[in-house]
């Protein structure tokens, strides 16, 4: 799996092609409920990829992938109906790694906060984390991408 990274720090700073890309999502996504899945539809007809869609069982909204040359790239579902109304939508970057529950407690030791304990789901296993700057991220593990 290959990270999408869009940078907007003044030491790489974003194109105006991104610029407009970001702000066009940005719009697309206030346009929606935090329950849609626009981005399903938006995505690849801004970027050309081609999408994969999982059912994460019954009762969940399915997980949509984003591919680049058959290849996962990026990936979206609905927001859990546990996260706080007050939320908005949101990219969230995860970080492979060899052992997702010791790079957890690892952060967690160095005053990173849990948001969501190691757990595992179909394609292996994940946590999700916020640095001591209140910035979140995950953490992945797929024994089939490594």
């Amino acid at each position: 799996m290959h990270p999408l990274v869009l940078s907007a720090s003044s030491s790489s700073p974003i194109t105006y092609f991104q610029a407009i890309v970001i702000g066009l999502l940005q719009g697309v996504t206030e346009l929606f409920p935090i329950s849609s899945l626009g981005h399903s539809v938006l995505l690849p007809q801004v970027f050309g990829w081609d999408t994969k869609q999982s059912d994460m069982g019954e009762g969940n909204p399915p997980y949509n992938e984003f591919l680049l040359n058959g290849e996962s790239i990026a990936g979206g579902m609905e927001m859990n109906p546990m996260v706080p109304a007050e939320v908005p939508s949101h990219w969230l970057v995860y970080f492979m790694v060899e052992d997702v529950d010791k790079g957890f407690q690892k952060a967690i030791d160095g005053g990173g906060k849990e948001l969501l304990a190691p757990m595992d789901f179909p394609g292996g296993r994940f946590a999700i984390i916020q640095d001591p700057q209140g910035a979140a991220f995950g953490i992945l593990n797929m024994p089939a991408a490594s």
